[in-house]
This record gives structure tokens, C-alpha cells and sequence, in this order.
């Protein structure tokens, strides 16, 4: 997920925390747009200490989807148990992410991309302090996480680039670093339950969910392998400024579950080329024992949704960036 989604959040949750002492007045604004230029750069590294609860155990983690996974032929092919699943859907991730077109982007030039590149949205839910609503700090949302968010195009997600050359952990052509996202790290033991329909016309979808995780990590857990995550979040909020913790530090006080969230795709069985995918994140944030200003040891959550949509219009991607497919 890009830097904006991570600095939105984390505002919106400072923002909260700092909007709950001053409902209905001016100083709203002021103390908003002192927190903006609060946020800073994000420091990478330190998310390698934090756990990513991959069997997520205790999150009470089940399955969101209509019907489970059954045994069966879909379009051809056999799907024995949730591991045929997972492992089908890398083979058809893979495939599809060296299928290239060219298109022209905003300087007129020709550049070749992804073939199926695809949009995002944000959506972010209330602001809970201490478990309840503030519509004051709720009407403050939209504002604080549109002006950061800027919607992009990339590949299929986990990405880092609509151009495949660019599209690994290091975003360097000649060396892709710890990891390439040009291939997919989906693991068996990483979904919780799928399903999949034959449409008859030589194509299948498939819905997965993907087992509960926190703090998730691009390509290093469960959620982090179908989705684009937040990742190391603590390390954004330690850096605002007017945000402190009454016990301990950001590390152990800011907690992601990513849960219930699923992948709808489309392939086409005879080529395992991906056609159409919808990528629906879904994630709890949540800051406790939170001092701002004049609160003191509060805590506040927001659940957010974020969802890549396989293929993004030719509208969208001229609006956007530019970009218009030859």
C-alpha cells in the first residue's frame, strides 16, 4: 500500500485523539493542520521485531465467504483441497504478470506496463475513542485521508510498479532486493477457505480468503501475500510529533488485524491468464494508551477497507496518470 495510505490512517487517528477535546470548536482545524505537518517520512526496518500472527490463533478467525471450498472439476481442471487452490492461483499470478502492453503515458512517450493493471480505493470507517463515535472527529475523515490519499495504477498486488521491470522491494531494475513481486509468495497454509465456480466459457472464479494476520508485512505473511498491507504502521505514528503513549512506546501500543478480507478472480483455464480480479482488504487499526495534548491514555480505532479492481477503466487511467493503453 502506498506512503499516503499509511500517513491517512495514521492522521486520521492522531486527528482523532486530538478533535476529541475540542468537539464544536475552531481549534479543530488548527490542531489538524498542525498534525499534518507533523507526519514524516516513514523509517523502514523496525517492523522486523514485531510479530505478524500469522496463525492468528486468537483472532477469531473464520470464514466471511456464501460457501466453502468443494472438491471438485471447475473448467477442466481438479481442485482436491485448498492447497490445489492456493497453488493454482501463484501458477495463474505468475503467468499473468509477464503478459506486458505498451501504452503512452502523460509526456506523449510509449512505455510498456503490466497488460492488466488495475485501480485502488480507500474507504475509512469511524473513529472509536475509548469505543465510542464522535461525529465532530468523523466529519474530519474524508478531508484528512483524501487530501493524502492519491489514488495510482500498478499490477496486480502485491505491487510495487505498473512497470514489471520496476516491480520489486527495492524498485530497482537490476536488483530486485528481498523481494520481486513479478511472482507471487501465496503459500498453501496461507488461505482459510475458498470457493470456485465453472462460468462455462472456459473460465473459473475463484474467491479466496486468506487466513488473519497483524501487522502484516508485503509478501511476508498470510494477508501481506494476496494484499497490499500497511506494514510497519507503528513507525509512522512514533513520528508525529503530538502523539505520546502513557505506557510504553508506539511498538506496543499500535496494533493492525488484518481479517475477513478476500480475492475474487477470473481465469481463463486455458491459458492461466488472470482476466479480472477484485482485491478486498479489510483491517482494524487501533492505538491504545494514546496522551495528546490535553488527553490523556486514550485509545482509538478505525476500521479501514481498501480494494484493487483488475481491470482499472481507460477513464481511470487517463485521469489519473495519464496513461492510455495502444
Amino acid at each position: 500500500m502506498n506512503k499516503y495510505v499509511k500517513k491517512g490512517l495514521c492522521l486520521v487517528l492522531a486527528t482523532g485523539l486530538i478533535a476529541s477535546s475540542f468537539a464544536g470548536c475552531a481549534k479543530v482545524n488548527y490542531v489538524t493542520e498542525g498534525a499534518i505537518k507533523a507526519i514524516h517520512q516513514i523509517k523502514d526496518g523496525s517492523w522486523k521485531d514485531q510479530s505478524n500472527g500469522e496463525d492468528a490463533k486468537d483472532a477469531g478467525d473464520t470464514s466471511v465467504l456464501d460457501k466453502s471450498f468443494e472438491a471438485g472439476t471447475y473448467g477442466g481442471v481438479e481442485f482436491k483441497s485448498l492447497d490445489d487452490v492456493a497453488n493454482y492461483y501463484k501458477e495463474a499470478y505468475d503467468y499473468t504478470k509477464t503478459l506486458t502492453a505498451e501504452y503512452t503515458n502523460d509526456k506523449g512517450e510509449t512505455e510498456t506496463y503490466y497488460k492488466l493493471l488495475g485501480d485502488e480505493t480507500l474507504n475509512v470507517g469511524s473513529v472509536m475513542i475509548d469505543g465510542k463515535e464522535n461525529t465532530v472527529i468523523n466529519k474530519l475523515v474524508p478531508g484528512i485521508v483524501d487530501g493524502l490519499f492519491q489514488p495510482n495504477i500498478y499490477g496486480l498486488v502485491p505491487c510495487n510498479n505498473r512497470n514489471p521491470k520496476l516491480d520489486n522491494y527495492n524498485c530497482d531494475e537490476k536488483d530486485p532486493g528481498e523481494k520481486d513481486f513479478r511472482k507471487s509468495y501465496v503459500k498453501p497454509e496461507d488461505v482459510l477457505d475458498a470457493n470456485i465456480t465453472d462460468n462455462g466459457d472456459g473460465t473459473i472464479t475463484m474467491v479466496i480468503q486468506p487466513k488473519a494476520a497483524e501487522m502484516s508485512m508485503r509478501g511476508e505473511d498470510s494477508q501481506g501475500d494476496f494484499f497490499e498491507v500497511l506494514g510497519d504502521i507503528s513507525s509512522t505514528v512514533a513520528q508525529i510529533s503530538v502523539i505520546s503513549f502513557a505506557q510504553g512506546d508506539a511498538k506496543d501500543n499500535i496494533k493492525v488485524t488484518y481479517k475477513g478480507g478476500t480475492v475474487t478472480c477470473t481465469i481463463n483455464t486455458k491459458t492461466k491468464e488472470i482476466t479480472k480480479a477484485e482485491y478486498n482488504m479489510v483491517a482494524e487499526v487501533a492505538v491504545n494508551h494514546a496522551t495528546v495534548t490535553v488527553i490523556k491514555d486514550k485509545s482509538a480505532s478505525l476500521t479501514i477497507t481498501y480494494k484493487n479492481t483488475f481491470p482499472a477503466s481507460a477513464e481511470y487511467m487517463k485521469e489519473k496518470k495519464g496513461v492510455v493503453k495502444k
